[in-house]
């Protein structure tokens, strides 16, 4: 006689049709749900931290000081680095919002993320694991049908997207 497995259990529970209906519906969640709503939420928070570093036009003297004192990146001099990272949140953070060379953009904001890990704020990997979980499925997967990625896609071809 055989002996019944936990799979064999499982699926001969009651409650076995319900999960498997439930798992069913979790399976139909569209790719560009996740996609846009990863999208909207990482351009917001990058792009919300670029504004915290400006003031109209000009970087506050609060942002050199911080790129000066607190966050000490190797190689590359504080004032580069507050103009650079500043730029990058605004202009990456715009361009993944859009869908507009998503992956790309995505993959900016990405490498951001682990030289702030790394330099910055080892110890706030929860965080950084988050955002670049999300980096990565956009990374991987592209912008979704609700992007100018998209658009460009079924206009010119696999080249886009």
């Amino acid at each position: 006689m055989k002996q019944a497995t936990i799979d064999d259990r499982f699926m001969t529970s009651r409650l076995a049709p319900y999960l498997v209906a439930i798992i069913g519906i979790f399976e139909k969640i569209p790719p560009s749900l996740y996609l846009t709503l990863g999208r909207i939420v990482l351009a917001a928070v990058f792009f919300m931290s670029g504004q915290t570093k400006v003031e109209g036009f000009h970087l506050k003297d609060s942002t050199f000081y911080l790129f000066e004192n607190e966050y000490a990146l190797p190689l590359i001099p504080p004032v580069i680095a507050a103009y650079m990272a500043t730029i990058a949140e605004h202009l990456l953070s715009f361009l993944l919002f859009i869908g507009l060379g998503a992956r790309f953009a995505a993959l900016g904001l990405f490498i951001m993320t682990a030289v702030i890990e790394i330099f910055v704020y080892p110890n706030e990997w929860v965080i950084h694991g988050l955002w670049a979980t999300g980096l990565l499925v956009i990374m991987a997967k592209g912008a979704g049908v609700l992007s100018i990625d998209h658009l460009l896609r079924r206009r010119f071809g696999q080249i886009v997207d």
